[in-house]
């Protein structure tokens, strides 16, 4: 650079010819023109591309391989190395590795997309569920996160849910919604088939039911992105990435959902206090913008649930995601509708529920209320199973029983722990029968000691008379 330097000079100031500055500079005398046409030497330059004479007869080949390569499956697709064994071995190529490898390189590197920055308007958002680690109740489990983001101020909404379901994808929007205040104009997806039935000519879809409900509650617009172009929705992507990175490493602990959702609200008002590269104002002053262009809210949230028809077992119990919730023996064979929301499972009888159930998330599951069976079992008391009244048979028989399910019934009337009490204080003392539960019972709520009657209760085993000092007062 130094000797260009003096040459430029030599020529331009000091008026020194062409041929004076080559004999003087020990140069040829092109490049002396070359130092005068550029003020920084360019550099070699090809005036025609590089001959490959052994290659460029395959070069077709090797283009319509690259061609058809995306239609394949990713982890499936042509090596360079691939290719150099097939051109050898299919097509009589003579030539070495590296000419093949290096034109793969500069034709895949030719038809690598290229990215315009965008200026996100205000009043939209994006969608996407991402996974994660977290430990729940001291049992490490993968949980979904559902996750919307604002391109324009960069704010954005967390919520971890069970499973990526219809009732987490409903639920997810409304509790984004109260988050935020109002409802995005338009909302961007990939092709979920959460949202999504089938992908027609022209980029035109059919979309499920639930969504289509949700849109009219709310009445946001819906935009897909391209099938496979994640690209297209980068601001939601980047905050999936960004909140496993930010919000939950190393794994973090919780009692619950509802303890790892309100630290993940917590995390996402944080956020809002950081001001990004390239932007004067932090993300909440951005938001404010947002929210200003949002819609407002409807008078009542989203009925966030999926809706299943189906009908009852002879056993009384329902099918819903795998799993069987019961009813009561009454609803037997008849039709019901299912309501999954993300923690609860409610059936119903047209327009009465008939029961409410925690929703489970394991396979093959089996949750049950005692209280649906109950008429059931005065009716058929071999129904019952008789490790659980085997105490109750050993005293009266085949009586005990029926004794068994009045047991049962005291909880249609009475609070479960105070049962629950009496029972096990009837255990102690001996006094297994319904009589003496309820009495027990009654005793607990009315705060004062028993007095059990052994004439009245002649199966009971002989105790001593107790006494408020020897039973203690509950």
């Amino acid at each position: 650079m130094e000797l260009y330097e003096c040459i430029r000079r030599a020529c331009h100031v000091e008026e020194m010819s062409l041929r004076e500055a080559a004999r003087v500079f020990g140069v040829h005398r092109q490049t002396v023109r070359k130092s005068l046409q550029f003020s920084v030497p360019p550099g070699y330059r090809r005036s025609s591309p590089p001959k490959r004479p052994k290659l460029d007869a395959f070069a077709g080949v090797i283009d319509q391989i690259l061609d058809s390569d995306p239609r394949s499956r990713k982890n499936q697709r042509h090596t360079a190395k691939r290719i150099f064994e097939r051109l050898r071995d299919e097509h009589g190529f003579a030539g070495g590795y590296t000419i093949v490898k290096d034109y793969v390189r500069g034709q895949k590197l030719s038809q690598r997309e290229v990215f315009i920055p965008l200026v996100h308007e205000p009043g939209h958002a994006q969608v996407d569920f991402g996974e994660a680690l977290v430990r729940i109740g001291g049992l490490e489990q993968k949980v979904h996160v559902f996750v919307m983001d604002l391109p324009h101020s960069d704010a954005g909404f967390v919520k971890a849910y069970p499973a990526e379901t219809t009732e987490a994808f409903l639920d997810g929007h409304g509790a984004a919604f109260a988050f935020f205040g109002g409802v995005p104009r338009s909302i961007l997806y990939d092709n979920t088939t959460l949202a999504v039935v089938k992908i027609l000519e022209h980029r035109e879809r059919i979309k499920t039911r639930r969504f289509l409900e949700l849109q009219s509650h709310y009445l946001f617009a819906d935009r897909f992105g391209r099938p496979g172009k994640g690209n297209d929705k980068g601001k939601v992507e980047g905050l999936v990435g960004y909140t496993r990175r930010n919000f939950l490493v190393p794994i973090p602990a919780f009692a619950s959902f509802a303890a790892l959702n309100a630290y993940l609200e917590t995390q996402c008002r944080k956020r809002q206090r950081d001001r990004l590269r390239g932007h004067p104002e932090t993300i909440g002053e951005r938001l404010v913008r947002d929210q200003a262009a949002f819609l407002p809210l409807p008078a009542t949230p989203y009925d966030a649930c999926e809706i299943v028809p189906t009908r009852v077992s002879s056993l009384a119990l329902v099918r819903y995601r795998s799993n069987d919730y019961s009813v009561p023996t009454a609803y037997g064979h008849r039709e019901v509708v299912v309501k999954g929301y993300v923690d609860t499972v409610v059936i119903q009888a047209g327009p009465e529920t008939i029961a409410r159930h925690p929703r489970s998330y394991a396979k093959a599951d089996f949750v049950f209320d005692p209280l649906h069976y109950l008429a059931l079992l005065e009716r058929k008391v071999n129904a019952l199973d008789q490790a659980l009244c085997r105490l109750l048979e050993a005293r009266m028989g085949t009586a005990g029983k029926r004794e068994y399910v009045q047991v049962l019934r005291l909880l249609e009337s009475f609070d479960l722990t105070l049962v629950q009490g009496a029972v096990r204080e009837a255990l102690r003392l001996g006094a297994i029968g319904f009589d003496a539960v309820k009495h027990l019972v009654l005793c607990r709520i009315e705060r004062q000691p028993p007095h059990l009657n052994l004439a009245v209760y002649p199966y009971l085993c002989p105790r001593p008379r107790f006494t408020p000092r020897t039973l203690g007062r509950t």
